[in-house]
Protein backbone atom coordinates (compact mmCIF):
# COMPACT_ATOMS: atom_id res chain seq x y z
CA UNK A 1 0.00 0.00 0.00
CA UNK A 2 0.68 3.64 -1.10
CA UNK A 3 -1.10 5.74 0.83
CA UNK A 4 -0.06 8.92 3.09
CA UNK A 5 -3.10 7.44 6.14
CA UNK A 6 -1.88 10.23 7.90
CA UNK A 7 -3.07 12.85 5.31
CA UNK A 8 -6.14 11.25 4.87
CA UNK A 9 -7.29 10.80 8.78
CA UNK A 10 -6.34 14.57 9.22
CA UNK A 11 -8.59 15.58 6.21
CA UNK A 12 -11.38 13.31 7.32
CA UNK A 13 -10.66 15.55 11.19
CA UNK A 14 -10.99 18.93 9.11
CA UNK A 15 -14.08 17.67 7.51
CA UNK A 16 -15.64 16.54 10.84
CA UNK A 17 -15.00 19.13 12.99
CA UNK A 18 -15.89 21.99 10.56
CA UNK A 19 -19.32 20.28 10.13
CA UNK A 20 -19.94 20.07 13.61
CA UNK A 21 -18.76 23.36 14.03
CA UNK A 22 -21.37 24.73 11.65
CA UNK A 23 -24.17 22.14 12.87
CA UNK A 24 -23.85 23.94 16.34
CA UNK A 25 -24.54 27.39 15.55
CA UNK A 26 -28.17 28.81 16.12
CA UNK A 27 -28.97 28.33 12.43
CA UNK A 28 -28.06 25.49 11.70
CA UNK A 29 -30.27 23.93 14.20
CA UNK A 30 -33.27 25.91 13.28
CA UNK A 31 -32.62 24.95 9.50
CA UNK A 32 -32.90 21.22 11.01
CA UNK A 33 -35.51 21.82 13.06
CA UNK A 34 -37.89 23.42 9.61
CA UNK A 35 -36.73 19.93 7.87
CA UNK A 36 -37.97 17.56 10.38
CA UNK A 37 -40.98 19.83 10.40
CA UNK A 38 -41.15 19.84 7.32
CA UNK A 39 -40.68 15.68 6.43
CA UNK A 40 -43.62 15.55 9.62
CA UNK A 41 -46.40 17.36 7.17
CA UNK A 42 -45.15 15.28 4.10
CA UNK A 43 -45.60 12.30 5.48
CA UNK A 44 -49.25 13.18 6.87
CA UNK A 45 -49.90 14.46 3.24
CA UNK A 46 -48.87 11.42 1.60
CA UNK A 47 -50.50 9.08 3.47
CA UNK A 48 -54.00 10.66 2.60
CA UNK A 49 -53.20 10.97 -0.69
CA UNK A 50 -50.91 8.74 -1.91
CA UNK A 51 -53.66 5.14 -2.25
CA UNK A 52 -56.06 7.90 -4.59
CA UNK A 53 -53.35 8.56 -7.11
CA UNK A 54 -51.90 5.42 -7.23
CA UNK A 55 -55.25 3.72 -8.06
CA UNK A 56 -55.94 6.18 -10.51
CA UNK A 57 -52.27 5.39 -12.12
CA UNK A 58 -53.02 2.18 -12.57
CA UNK A 59 -55.59 2.68 -14.87
CA UNK A 60 -52.48 3.20 -17.96
CA UNK A 61 -52.49 0.94 -20.12
CA UNK A 62 -50.84 -0.80 -22.44
CA UNK A 63 -47.63 1.19 -21.40
CA UNK A 64 -45.84 -0.72 -18.58
CA UNK A 65 -42.79 1.12 -18.66
CA UNK A 66 -44.23 4.72 -17.88
CA UNK A 67 -46.56 2.68 -15.22
CA UNK A 68 -43.62 1.49 -13.62
CA UNK A 69 -42.53 4.96 -13.86
CA UNK A 70 -45.58 6.29 -12.44
CA UNK A 71 -46.02 4.01 -9.79
CA UNK A 72 -42.34 4.67 -8.42
CA UNK A 73 -43.27 8.53 -8.71
CA UNK A 74 -46.11 8.12 -6.69
CA UNK A 75 -44.98 6.04 -4.06
CA UNK A 76 -42.57 8.72 -3.12
CA UNK A 77 -45.47 11.47 -2.51
CA UNK A 78 -44.02 12.07 0.53
CA UNK A 79 -40.44 13.00 -1.07
CA UNK A 80 -42.42 14.94 -3.44
CA UNK A 81 -44.27 16.71 -0.65
CA UNK A 82 -41.20 17.40 1.42
CA UNK A 83 -39.46 18.86 -1.29
CA UNK A 84 -41.73 21.32 -1.99
CA UNK A 85 -42.10 22.61 1.66
CA UNK A 86 -38.34 22.79 2.00
CA UNK A 87 -38.34 25.00 -1.13
CA UNK A 88 -40.82 27.62 0.27
CA UNK A 89 -39.16 27.36 3.56
CA UNK A 90 -35.74 28.30 2.04
CA UNK A 91 -37.21 31.17 0.26
CA UNK A 92 -39.03 32.10 3.07
CA UNK A 93 -35.61 32.02 4.85
CA UNK A 94 -33.76 33.61 2.16
CA UNK A 95 -36.04 37.18 2.40
CA UNK A 96 -34.69 37.39 6.70
CA UNK A 97 -31.23 36.31 6.39
CA UNK A 98 -27.68 35.40 4.67
CA UNK A 99 -28.23 32.95 1.94
CA UNK A 100 -25.41 31.85 3.67
CA UNK A 101 -27.45 30.81 6.92
CA UNK A 102 -29.92 28.45 4.64
CA UNK A 103 -26.55 25.76 3.44
CA UNK A 104 -28.84 22.79 5.54
CA UNK A 105 -32.01 23.97 3.68
CA UNK A 106 -30.09 24.08 0.24
CA UNK A 107 -28.19 20.59 0.85
CA UNK A 108 -31.42 19.04 1.88
CA UNK A 109 -33.27 19.62 -1.62
CA UNK A 110 -30.48 19.31 -3.48
CA UNK A 111 -29.95 15.96 -2.99
CA UNK A 112 -33.41 15.22 -1.78
CA UNK A 113 -34.28 16.43 -5.49
CA UNK A 114 -31.35 13.78 -7.20
CA UNK A 115 -32.40 10.71 -4.72
CA UNK A 116 -35.87 11.30 -6.24
CA UNK A 117 -35.13 11.87 -9.41
CA UNK A 118 -32.74 8.63 -9.16
CA UNK A 119 -35.24 6.40 -7.70
CA UNK A 120 -37.73 7.06 -10.50
CA UNK A 121 -35.42 7.36 -13.71
CA UNK A 122 -34.03 4.18 -12.46
CA UNK A 123 -37.03 2.05 -12.63
CA UNK A 124 -36.89 2.03 -16.32
CA UNK A 125 -33.77 -0.41 -15.27
CA UNK A 126 -34.91 -4.27 -15.20
CA UNK A 127 -31.78 -5.33 -13.66
CA UNK A 128 -31.72 -3.95 -9.81
CA UNK A 129 -28.31 -4.99 -9.17
CA UNK A 130 -27.17 -1.85 -11.77
CA UNK A 131 -30.33 0.39 -11.32
CA UNK A 132 -28.70 0.46 -7.28
CA UNK A 133 -24.95 0.67 -8.58
CA UNK A 134 -25.77 3.29 -11.41
CA UNK A 135 -28.53 5.33 -8.35
CA UNK A 136 -25.88 5.36 -5.41
CA UNK A 137 -23.00 6.18 -7.62
CA UNK A 138 -24.48 9.16 -8.93
CA UNK A 139 -25.66 9.95 -5.83
CA UNK A 140 -22.57 9.94 -4.05
CA UNK A 141 -21.25 12.37 -6.77
CA UNK A 142 -23.75 14.81 -6.11
CA UNK A 143 -23.47 14.71 -2.11
CA UNK A 144 -20.15 14.95 -2.65
CA UNK A 145 -20.27 18.17 -4.45
CA UNK A 146 -22.97 19.53 -3.20
CA UNK A 147 -20.75 19.61 0.53
CA UNK A 148 -17.59 20.62 -1.31
CA UNK A 149 -15.47 17.43 -0.35
CA UNK A 150 -15.73 15.40 -3.96
CA UNK A 151 -12.06 16.38 -4.65
CA UNK A 152 -10.39 15.79 -1.01
CA UNK A 153 -12.04 12.00 -1.52
CA UNK A 154 -11.34 11.60 -4.79
CA UNK A 155 -7.52 11.96 -4.08
CA UNK A 156 -8.10 9.97 -0.53
CA UNK A 157 -9.45 7.08 -2.54
CA UNK A 158 -6.54 7.61 -5.25
CA UNK A 159 -4.45 7.65 -2.61
CA UNK A 160 -5.68 3.96 -1.74
CA UNK A 161 -3.70 2.22 -4.35
CA UNK A 162 -1.20 -0.63 -4.91
CA UNK A 163 1.05 -0.43 -7.90
CA UNK A 164 1.15 -3.38 -10.30
CA UNK A 165 4.09 -2.81 -12.29
CA UNK A 166 3.38 0.44 -14.38
CA UNK A 167 -0.17 0.11 -13.20
CA UNK A 168 -2.04 1.69 -10.26
CA UNK A 169 -4.47 -0.15 -8.60
CA UNK A 170 -6.50 1.99 -6.27
CA UNK A 171 -10.01 2.45 -4.56
CA UNK A 172 -11.14 5.49 -7.02
CA UNK A 173 -10.35 3.31 -10.09
CA UNK A 174 -12.20 0.13 -9.08
CA UNK A 175 -15.43 2.96 -8.18
CA UNK A 176 -15.27 4.40 -11.33
CA UNK A 177 -15.07 0.99 -13.35
CA UNK A 178 -18.00 -0.69 -11.49
CA UNK A 179 -20.26 2.58 -12.18
CA UNK A 180 -18.95 3.03 -15.88
CA UNK A 181 -19.54 -0.28 -16.47
CA UNK A 182 -22.80 -1.02 -15.11
CA UNK A 183 -23.95 2.46 -16.88
CA UNK A 184 -22.89 1.54 -20.48
CA UNK A 185 -24.12 -1.70 -20.05
CA UNK A 186 -27.04 -0.35 -19.38
CA UNK A 187 -27.34 1.62 -22.39
CA UNK A 188 -25.93 -1.16 -24.25
CA UNK A 189 -28.86 -3.38 -23.33
CA UNK A 190 -31.47 -0.50 -24.00
CA UNK A 191 -30.09 -0.06 -27.15
CA UNK A 192 -29.75 -3.33 -28.00
CA UNK A 193 -33.36 -4.12 -27.10
CA UNK A 194 -34.53 -1.15 -29.48
CA UNK A 195 -32.50 -2.46 -32.48
CA UNK A 196 -33.52 -6.07 -31.76
CA UNK A 197 -37.29 -4.89 -32.02
CA UNK A 198 -37.13 -3.27 -34.85
CA UNK A 199 -35.26 -5.44 -36.85
CA UNK A 200 -38.09 -8.42 -35.57
CA UNK A 201 -40.78 -5.91 -36.93
CA UNK A 202 -39.42 -6.14 -40.27
CA UNK A 203 -41.71 -8.70 -41.92
CA UNK A 204 -39.68 -9.09 -45.17
CA UNK A 205 -36.44 -11.01 -43.15
CA UNK A 206 -36.17 -14.36 -42.21
CA UNK A 207 -37.15 -15.63 -38.55
CA UNK A 208 -33.39 -16.96 -38.04
CA UNK A 209 -31.56 -13.84 -39.60
CA UNK A 210 -33.85 -11.76 -37.37
CA UNK A 211 -32.45 -13.91 -34.17
CA UNK A 212 -28.82 -13.77 -35.49
CA UNK A 213 -29.34 -9.96 -36.43
CA UNK A 214 -30.23 -9.25 -33.03
CA UNK A 215 -27.47 -11.06 -31.46
CA UNK A 216 -24.53 -9.85 -33.15
CA UNK A 217 -26.14 -6.08 -32.53
CA UNK A 218 -26.18 -6.56 -28.82
CA UNK A 219 -22.63 -8.48 -28.73
CA UNK A 220 -21.39 -6.02 -30.49
CA UNK A 221 -22.68 -3.59 -28.64
CA UNK A 222 -21.91 -4.77 -25.16
CA UNK A 223 -18.22 -4.92 -26.09
CA UNK A 224 -18.08 -1.43 -27.47
CA UNK A 225 -19.95 -1.05 -23.88
CA UNK A 226 -17.37 -2.45 -22.13
CA UNK A 227 -14.22 -1.16 -23.85
CA UNK A 228 -15.94 2.46 -23.36
CA UNK A 229 -16.11 2.20 -19.86
CA UNK A 230 -12.80 0.65 -19.38
CA UNK A 231 -11.25 3.54 -21.12
CA UNK A 232 -13.40 6.34 -19.71
CA UNK A 233 -12.30 5.32 -15.84
CA UNK A 234 -8.53 6.03 -17.50
CA UNK A 235 -7.52 2.90 -17.98
CA UNK A 236 -4.81 1.94 -20.90
CA UNK A 237 -5.93 -1.21 -22.45
CA UNK A 238 -2.50 -1.97 -23.44
CA UNK A 239 -2.09 -3.05 -19.89
CA UNK A 240 -4.68 -5.99 -20.30
CA UNK A 241 -1.99 -8.12 -22.24
CA UNK A 242 -0.17 -8.46 -18.67
CA UNK A 243 -3.13 -10.88 -17.84
CA UNK A 244 -4.22 -12.00 -21.26
CA UNK A 245 -3.16 -14.88 -21.29
CA UNK A 246 -4.32 -15.88 -17.53
CA UNK A 247 -7.34 -14.85 -18.15
CA UNK A 248 -7.52 -16.64 -21.40
CA UNK A 249 -6.75 -19.90 -19.90
CA UNK A 250 -9.56 -19.17 -17.06
CA UNK A 251 -12.19 -17.92 -19.20
CA UNK A 252 -11.26 -21.20 -21.64
CA UNK A 253 -11.85 -23.90 -18.80
CA UNK A 254 -14.44 -21.63 -16.40
CA UNK A 255 -16.64 -20.21 -19.70
CA UNK A 256 -16.53 -23.80 -21.59
CA UNK A 257 -20.22 -24.39 -21.89
CA UNK A 258 -21.15 -20.71 -22.08
CA UNK A 259 -19.10 -20.20 -25.32
CA UNK A 260 -20.07 -23.91 -26.87
CA UNK A 261 -23.95 -22.88 -26.14
CA UNK A 262 -23.37 -19.32 -27.67
CA UNK A 263 -21.19 -20.85 -30.66
CA UNK A 264 -23.47 -23.78 -30.86
CA UNK A 265 -26.58 -21.00 -31.26
CA UNK A 266 -24.41 -18.93 -33.93
CA UNK A 267 -24.17 -21.80 -36.46
CA UNK A 268 -28.10 -23.16 -35.53
CA UNK A 269 -28.78 -19.50 -36.85
CA UNK A 270 -26.41 -20.10 -39.92
CA UNK A 271 -27.50 -23.49 -40.61
CA UNK A 272 -31.45 -22.78 -40.23
CA UNK A 273 -31.42 -26.15 -39.09
CA UNK A 274 -34.30 -24.70 -36.58
CA UNK A 275 -36.12 -21.36 -36.01
CA UNK A 276 -38.94 -20.37 -34.02
CA UNK A 277 -42.71 -21.81 -35.06
CA UNK A 278 -40.53 -25.32 -36.01
CA UNK A 279 -42.11 -28.29 -34.01
CA UNK A 280 -39.38 -30.24 -33.11
CA UNK A 281 -38.52 -33.38 -31.34
CA UNK A 282 -35.32 -33.90 -28.81
CA UNK A 283 -35.12 -36.57 -26.70
CA UNK A 284 -38.75 -36.99 -24.54
CA UNK A 285 -39.22 -33.82 -25.31
CA UNK A 286 -41.97 -32.45 -28.30
CA UNK A 287 -43.16 -28.83 -28.94
CA UNK A 288 -42.72 -26.30 -30.63
CA UNK A 289 -39.96 -23.28 -30.58
CA UNK A 290 -41.24 -19.81 -29.20
CA UNK A 291 -37.44 -18.49 -29.61
CA UNK A 292 -33.32 -19.13 -29.84
CA UNK A 293 -31.65 -17.15 -27.35
CA UNK A 294 -27.63 -16.51 -27.16
CA UNK A 295 -27.47 -19.84 -24.97
CA UNK A 296 -30.70 -21.94 -24.91
CA UNK A 297 -33.93 -22.61 -27.12
CA UNK A 298 -36.70 -22.13 -25.65
CA UNK A 299 -39.06 -24.78 -26.55
CA UNK A 300 -42.96 -25.07 -25.27
CA UNK A 301 -44.57 -28.72 -24.82
CA UNK A 302 -48.30 -29.24 -25.21
CA UNK A 303 -48.73 -29.45 -21.72
CA UNK A 304 -47.46 -25.82 -21.47
CA UNK A 305 -44.43 -26.73 -19.69
CA UNK A 306 -41.33 -24.27 -21.75
CA UNK A 307 -37.96 -26.21 -22.07
CA UNK A 308 -34.99 -23.98 -21.60
CA UNK A 309 -32.69 -26.61 -23.96
CA UNK A 310 -29.16 -25.50 -24.23
CA UNK A 311 -28.17 -24.96 -27.85
CA UNK A 312 -24.68 -27.27 -27.72
CA UNK A 313 -27.87 -30.08 -27.67
CA UNK A 314 -29.27 -29.28 -30.95
CA UNK A 315 -25.38 -29.78 -32.38
CA UNK A 316 -24.56 -33.00 -30.43
CA UNK A 317 -28.36 -34.57 -30.05
CA UNK A 318 -30.23 -36.40 -33.45
CA UNK A 319 -33.27 -33.61 -33.57
CA UNK A 320 -36.59 -34.33 -35.09
CA UNK A 321 -37.78 -31.10 -36.62
CA UNK A 322 -41.12 -32.29 -37.97
CA UNK A 323 -41.39 -28.90 -40.26
CA UNK A 324 -37.85 -28.16 -41.26
CA UNK A 325 -38.48 -28.52 -45.30
CA UNK A 326 -42.43 -28.11 -44.82
CA UNK A 327 -44.77 -28.54 -42.35
CA UNK A 328 -46.68 -31.73 -44.11
CA UNK A 329 -46.81 -34.80 -41.80
CA UNK A 330 -47.42 -38.12 -42.12
CA UNK A 331 -48.80 -40.21 -39.23
CA UNK A 332 -50.04 -44.03 -38.98
CA UNK A 333 -52.84 -45.50 -37.27
CA UNK A 334 -53.10 -49.13 -36.82
CA UNK A 335 -55.89 -51.11 -35.82
CA UNK A 336 -57.88 -54.67 -36.55
CA UNK A 337 -61.41 -56.49 -36.82
CA UNK A 338 -63.02 -59.26 -36.51
CA UNK A 339 -62.16 -61.99 -39.32
CA UNK A 340 -65.95 -62.21 -40.34
CA UNK A 341 -65.42 -58.36 -41.77
CA UNK A 342 -65.23 -58.10 -45.30
CA UNK A 343 -61.48 -56.47 -45.58
CA UNK A 344 -62.43 -54.45 -49.12
CA UNK A 345 -64.88 -52.97 -47.04
CA UNK A 346 -62.75 -51.95 -43.92
CA UNK A 347 -60.57 -50.39 -46.37
CA UNK A 348 -62.70 -48.13 -47.89
CA UNK A 349 -64.56 -47.33 -44.35
CA UNK A 350 -61.60 -46.42 -42.98
CA UNK A 351 -60.77 -44.31 -45.81
CA UNK A 352 -63.73 -42.32 -45.49
CA UNK A 353 -63.54 -41.86 -41.90
CA UNK A 354 -60.26 -40.21 -41.76
CA UNK A 355 -61.47 -38.12 -44.58
CA UNK A 356 -64.01 -36.04 -42.81
CA UNK A 357 -61.88 -34.89 -39.80
CA UNK A 358 -60.78 -31.45 -40.16
CA UNK A 359 -56.97 -31.61 -39.71
CA UNK A 360 -56.66 -34.73 -42.30
CA UNK A 361 -55.35 -33.22 -45.75
CA UNK A 362 -57.33 -34.28 -48.43
CA UNK A 363 -54.68 -33.38 -51.34
CA UNK A 364 -52.53 -35.89 -50.18
CA UNK A 365 -55.70 -38.63 -49.73
CA UNK A 366 -55.11 -41.17 -46.46
CA UNK A 367 -54.60 -44.35 -47.06
CA UNK A 368 -55.60 -47.83 -45.67
CA UNK A 369 -53.25 -51.47 -46.04
CA UNK A 370 -54.08 -54.62 -45.14
CA UNK A 371 -50.78 -55.74 -43.03
CA UNK A 372 -51.59 -58.95 -41.02
CA UNK A 373 -53.64 -61.92 -40.06
CA UNK A 374 -53.17 -61.64 -36.54
CA UNK A 375 -53.70 -64.04 -33.72
CA UNK A 376 -57.29 -62.47 -33.56
CA UNK A 377 -57.60 -60.15 -36.17
CA UNK A 378 -57.47 -58.77 -39.07
CA UNK A 379 -54.76 -55.99 -38.91
CA UNK A 380 -54.50 -52.78 -41.19
CA UNK A 381 -52.49 -49.50 -41.02
CA UNK A 382 -54.33 -46.48 -41.88
CA UNK A 383 -51.86 -43.10 -43.39
CA UNK A 384 -52.88 -40.04 -43.69
CA UNK A 385 -51.47 -36.54 -43.61
CA UNK A 386 -51.78 -33.29 -41.29
CA UNK A 387 -50.29 -29.46 -41.97
CA UNK A 388 -50.15 -28.36 -38.83
CA UNK A 389 -48.09 -30.27 -36.51
CA UNK A 390 -47.79 -27.67 -34.09
CA UNK A 391 -51.05 -28.49 -32.86
CA UNK A 392 -50.21 -31.77 -31.50
CA UNK A 393 -50.17 -35.35 -32.88
CA UNK A 394 -51.61 -37.69 -30.02
CA UNK A 395 -54.99 -35.65 -30.24
CA UNK A 396 -54.92 -36.26 -33.83
CA UNK A 397 -54.39 -39.15 -33.73
CA UNK A 398 -56.93 -40.05 -30.65
CA UNK A 399 -59.80 -38.22 -33.39
CA UNK A 400 -58.59 -40.73 -36.07
CA UNK A 401 -59.26 -43.75 -33.93
CA UNK A 402 -63.06 -42.38 -32.75
CA UNK A 403 -63.94 -42.09 -35.91
CA UNK A 404 -63.15 -45.22 -36.49
CA UNK A 405 -65.19 -46.81 -33.77
CA UNK A 406 -67.72 -44.58 -34.88
CA UNK A 407 -67.83 -45.81 -38.65
CA UNK A 408 -66.86 -49.57 -37.48
CA UNK A 409 -70.55 -49.18 -35.73
CA UNK A 410 -72.26 -48.03 -37.68
CA UNK A 411 -71.54 -50.50 -40.31
CA UNK A 412 -71.34 -53.12 -38.15
CA UNK A 413 -67.62 -54.10 -38.22
CA UNK A 414 -66.84 -55.90 -34.40
CA UNK A 415 -62.70 -55.00 -33.34
CA UNK A 416 -62.46 -58.33 -31.39
CA UNK A 417 -60.51 -58.40 -28.64
CA UNK A 418 -57.70 -61.25 -27.81
CA UNK A 419 -59.38 -64.56 -26.85
CA UNK A 420 -57.95 -67.67 -26.29
CA UNK A 421 -59.91 -71.54 -26.85
CA UNK A 422 -58.82 -74.29 -24.46
CA UNK A 423 -59.65 -78.10 -25.69
CA UNK A 424 -59.49 -80.65 -23.20
CA UNK A 425 -58.65 -83.67 -24.43
CA UNK A 426 -59.81 -86.26 -21.44
CA UNK A 427 -63.08 -85.63 -20.48
CA UNK A 428 -63.11 -83.97 -16.90
CA UNK A 429 -65.70 -85.39 -14.28
CA UNK A 430 -68.10 -83.08 -12.69
CA UNK A 431 -70.03 -83.48 -10.15
CA UNK A 432 -73.83 -81.77 -9.31
CA UNK A 433 -74.48 -81.04 -5.62
CA UNK A 434 -77.90 -81.00 -4.01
Amino acid sequence: MEPNLDTIWNSFLIFFYQAKNYLTEPWAAYQLAIIGGCFAVAWLLSFKIEPIVESRARNIKGNPGLLRIVIAFMRRLEWVFFLILVYIAREIVLLNTWPSRTFVLTAALVLGSAWLALAVLTRIIQNRTIARVIAIGAFAYIALGVLDIRDPVAQALDDAAINLGDFKLSILFVLRIIFLTSLFLWLATLFGTFFDNRINAISDLSPSFKVLSGKIVKVGLIVIALVVALTAAGLDLTTLTIFSGAVGIGLGFGLQKVVSNFISGVIILVDKSIKPGDTIELGDTFGWIRELRARFVSVITRDGREYLIPNEDFITQQVVNWSFSNKLVRLDVEFGVSYDSDPHEVTRIAIEAAKDLPRVLNHKAPVCWMTAFGASSLDFKLRFWIGDPQQGLTNIRGQVLLALWDAFQENGIGIPYPHREVIFKTPLETKQGN
